[in-house]
């Protein structure tokens, strides 16, 4: 692929979003930024969620992953949808009732402006983190497929994808997120879909056919009851129930989503509907893993191996696309690297802002005075064992704390 190629889908994929964020600019009220006026479609958030589900890292190391662990992130899967259950019914109607915008607006009202603040922080470091790597991580696979051979520099593509991304969020922010990951969703879900077919049209199979091969793959096994195994069912089930709480019900760049939706039983729905299309999408990702090692093995594309394992499996995917699947799988891996790292940084931006807002100044020295003052022991905070009394009530795990006299009525 050349540089004016690459240089054409970048400007004509971006242009789409421009537009986007121009359609939903307008009409906007002081506080569209953070809740997008409360009026979007519970399906299109639910739709756009999977982008933000799905890294590049994801793209590349779920189908890779099966060539040494099968089918058994299955398991995994099977927990999410759990763990969605508890956030449907048990999260949001909360959220909804304290008609939140940041969800650590719960610490507020239940502990205090202290507590909030504190949590803001802590989520805005945390967050920081977290996006940081997920965005160094997809800049290394767009590096290391396309712009490394044209000797684009890493700090450029750094600097021009959050450029791009702040020049369609900055007017409407959630509001514009809400429709551009919608459409990045189904760009990474149609290439996906065309990686599957390439390979089915290049073993020569036919519908019927590709899923009797997959069926009877060695690879094709779900789960996995081994106790002592680090896939075992048990162990995966709970992962996914657990990691889905906390990273999609307590984390704010997904939920903030789903309080633009207008009322609790509509968000309820999108937290259903979007654990089934990203079950959905990650089972497709499974699919395509078993199909690209029926694909290598048929074609006789050597592996590296080592002790009986697999090695470098996240190089598999973008080796395929660039060198068996023809400029149309060349591209089409291009456009799921770029809906996925988008999809998954602008959230985390506007999420960050909107928690940065509770703070009166955003400087460093503020949010440190702010993090000193909610550790630090004063006779107004809520003690950690009310703490913890507040969100779980009955778990025992504060009796172990030290309650203070002074604590506020409402701990």
């Amino acid at each position: 692929m050349t540089a004016i190629q690459l240089l054409l889908i970048i400007l004509a994929y971006f242009s789409m979003l421009m537009v986007i964020s121009y359609l939903t600019s307008r009409n906007n009220r002081d506080t569209t930024y953070f809740d997008g006026n409360r009026s979007s479609p519970w399906i299109l958030v639910a739709f756009g969620m999977i982008g933000s589900g799905i890294s590049a890292v994801s793209l590349v190391s779920i189908p890779g992953d099966v060539g040494n662990n099968n089918l058994y992130f299955f398991q995994f899967i099977l927990g999410t949808l759990a763990g969605s259950l508890f956030v449907a019914f048990v999260l949001i109607p909360v959220y909804f009732r304290l008609k939140l915008v940041s969800i650590y607006g719960y610490l507020a009202a239940r502990f205090g402006p202290t507590t909030y603040k504190t949590g803001s922080m802590i989520f805005l470091v945390s967050q920081s983190f977290g996006a940081a790597l997920r965005l160094l991580l997809s800049i290394k696979i767009l590096q290391y497929a396309f712009f490394d051979a044209l000797h684009v520099p890493y700090w450029l593509t750094i600097g021009a994808v959050l450029a791009l991304i702040w020049l369609y969020t900055h007017k409407s922010g959630i509001r514009t997120i809400v429709w551009t990951d919608a459409l990045q969703s189904a760009f990474l879900i149609t290439v996906i879909v065309i990686s599957i077919l390439s390979i089915r049209h290049a073993l020569g199979l036919s519908f019927t056919g590709m899923l009797q091969a997959i069926h009877q793959d060695p690879h094709a096994r779900l789960f996995d009851w081994a106790p002592g195994s680090g896939t075992n069912f048990f162990k995966q089930f709970v992962s996914g129930f657990l990691i889905t709480i906390a990273l999609v019900g307590l984390d704010q760049s997904m939920m903030q989503k789903t309080l633009t939706v207008g009322n609790a039983r509509d968000a309820g729905k999108n937290v259903l509907s979007f654990s089934f299309f990203i079950a959905l999408a990650q089972t497709l990702f499974l699919g395509l893993g078993v199909l690209m090692y029926l694909f290598a093995v048929g074609k006789g594309i050597p592996l590296a191996t080592g002790e009986g394992k697999f090695l470098h499996t996240d190089d598999l995917y973008p080796l395929l696309t660039l060198h068996y699947f023809g400029a149309t799988g060349a591209i089409a891996f291009l456009i799921a690297v770029i809906a996925s790292t988008f999809a998954s940084i602008d959230a985390c931006i506007t999420a960050l802002t909107t928690a940065l807002s509770s703070f009166p100044s955003g400087t460093a020295r503020a949010l440190l005075s702010t993090l000193y003052s909610g550790l630090r022991a004063t006779p107004t905070d809520p003690c950690l064992a009310c703490i913890c009394s507040g969100f779980f009530p009955g778990c025992g795990f504060g009796k172990g704390w030290r309650r203070r006299p002074a604590c506020p009525p409402h701990c």
